[in-house]
């Protein structure tokens, strides 16, 4: 069965193409244009409207790329939440219109609950804790009786966000985290900075702005050092604490922020000390994409997951730990 995926949750629009060649996902077709400004954060009105504007042109590159036709489409996905109203509705709008036009199934997909089944489905791996890091997402993910339980997560802001505002006050451009990570291997000493750990919560915003603080006052290098090293020590000793409490072996590292050669190192230190094998999947589904949304379309129809479009409305807000799992039971 082939799927067609939307994403649109911020500043990217997608669309996905992907079969389940013997229950293995298969990339057709990952095509999407993202939105961005010179300077501040996403304005949702704004992105939605480069949505609105791209969508046609990303769909046509996506059918051409994958060399399907509406009749070999069999089930439409979208991107029903968490993420930005207005553009989860550009996403949203169109899947309804194309599902209705070619008499197709729909699906709204939850956006992070597809990063750890396009994670489990690229790398291999069966039952892993999930360390899901982006701009606006930072969870410790594990599957558990039914649902993914989230064991830890941020209290304010994505790790991704952080690097991204830090990087701005540095004046480096957008995204910061390339470059701070290459900053991360060239700092001489560590500059003390707050470290927040709430149980198996985060909080970044102390870190940032005692960061933002010192810019001008310490070398920058040991500055962009010191702020990774204590975000990435915070976030690993969270996602060791949620392989100690479920005995799980296995950790997939996904999101933008999963590019980072430092955190990468960190974490397979922490995964070789406990005999966990660590995961990453290609850094094309670590971004936003549409690919994972179509892939989890898939498995979903396949589980017998319906959706009448009526029952199809934006659920911006919806947690990761919201959605019943009731296709691992199926496999």
């Amino acid at each position: 069965m082939i799927c067609l995926g939307i994403e649109s949750t911020a500043h990217t629009f997608g669309c996905g193409i992907v079969s389940d060649s013997n229950g293995k996902c298969n990339i057709l077709a990952n095509e999407k244009s993202s939105f961005t400004t010179e300077e501040g954060g996403i304005k949702p009105r704004e992105a939605a409207d480069s949505h609105l504007e791209n969508a046609a042109d990303v769909l046509k590159s996506a059918l051409e790329k994958a060399a399907v036709g509406w009749k070999d489409v069999g089930v439409i996905a979208f991107s029903i939440g968490p993420g930005l109203g207005p553009c989860l509705q550009v996403g949203a709008t169109a899947a309804r219109a194309l599902a209705l036009k070619h008499k197709k199934p729909l699906l709204g997909v939850n956006h992070c609950v597809a990063h750890v089944e396009i994670g489990k489905a690229l790398t291999g791996a069966i039952d892993p804790i999930v360390c899901y890091v982006s701009g606006a997402n930072t969870q410790i993910i594990g599957y558990e009786t039914g649902k993914y339980r989230v064991y830890g997560e941020t209290l304010d802001i994505g790790i991704g966000n952080l690097l991204d505002s830090f990087g701005r006050k540095m004046g480096i451009g957008f995204p910061a985290g390339p470059v701070l990570d290459k900053m991360y291997f060239e700092k001489k000493e560590y500059v003390k900075l707050p470290y927040s750990v709430k149980g198996m919560d985060l909080v970044f915003t102390g870190l940032g702005t005692a960061a933002e603080q010192k810019i001008g006052k310490v070398r920058k290098e040991d500055l962009a050092y010191s702020l990774l090293h204590n975000a990435f020590a915070m976030l690993t000793e969270v996602t060791e604490r949620a392989l100690a409490h479920t005995e799980k072996k296995e950790l997939v590292l996904t999101g933008g922020v999963a590019a980072s050669k430092a955190l990468r190192a960190m974490m397979e230190t922490m995964c070789n000390e406990r005999e966990a094998k660590m995961f990453v999947p290609p850094f094309e589904v670590c971004l936003d994409n549409a690919a994972m949304i179509a892939w989890l379309g898939l498995v979903m129809h396949k589980a017998g997951n319906r959706m009448k479009a009526e029952e199809s409305a934006v659920l911006p807000k919806q947690r990761t730990d919201d959605v019943a799992v009731n296709w691992l039971n199926k496999k």
